[in-house]
């Protein structure tokens, strides 16, 4: 069944497939390449949220496309976006890359790239934030300030959008990307 948002269509997999396939619509990947190094659908072409705005969008312009995130949300978010980009028709992939995999469709993995760098975040701040909490409780009360410490960070991400720990993480060996 296909849902609506005031701005963006929504199309199911079991509708969109057949037309991605036919090439009667184009497939575009609008999470991050950190998001993408990992997991994708086959044919999908990737232009990252954070660089739309200055994106190439001129071999789409006229054209029915089905943008598509990790489950939709961020799709639905930035709608404005793409109804405003110029296509024939946009439309967005409900349940994301999520549902797509889900209903048995097709996903190529690469296992060895790097996680997403904010689930790195999570890992990280997750895993300080629980020793500093326990260490505050068992050891001593002064290590309850590391959790504090890492709240604090994920609260000014939150609320600012730059986060300090995916900055940092971004130059680390394993999430350099090779040179091509």
């Amino acid at each position: 069944m296909q849902s609506n948002h005031p701005q963006l269509k929504g199309i199911d997999t079991q509708s969109a497939a057949p037309e991605i396939e036919a090439g009667k619509a184009v497939l575009i990947d609008i999470r991050e390449k950190d998001e993408r190094a990992r997991e994708w659908i086959p044919g999908s072409v990737s232009i990252p949220l954070s660089e739309w705005r200055n994106a190439d969008l001129s071999p789409y312009k006229g054209k029915r496309v089905v943008v598509h995130c990790r489950s939709g949300n961020r799709t639905m978010v930035n709608a404005a976006l793409f109804t405003g980009a110029g296509f024939g028709e946009a439309a967005f992939l409900e349940g994301g890359i999520e549902g797509w995999r889900d209903a048995g469709m097709p996903v190529q993995r690469n296992a060895k790239a790097p996680l997403e760098i904010m689930r790195q975040v999570q890992i990280i701040a997750g895993g300080l934030a629980l020793a500093g909490g326990l260490a505050g409780y068992l050891v001593d009360p002064a290590y309850a300030l590391v959790a504090a410490f890492v709240g604090a960070g994920l609260l000014m991400a939150g609320t600012t959008g730059w986060c300090g720990m995916a900055r940092l993480l971004r130059h680390m060996p394993w999430n350099r990307q090779p040179a091509a």
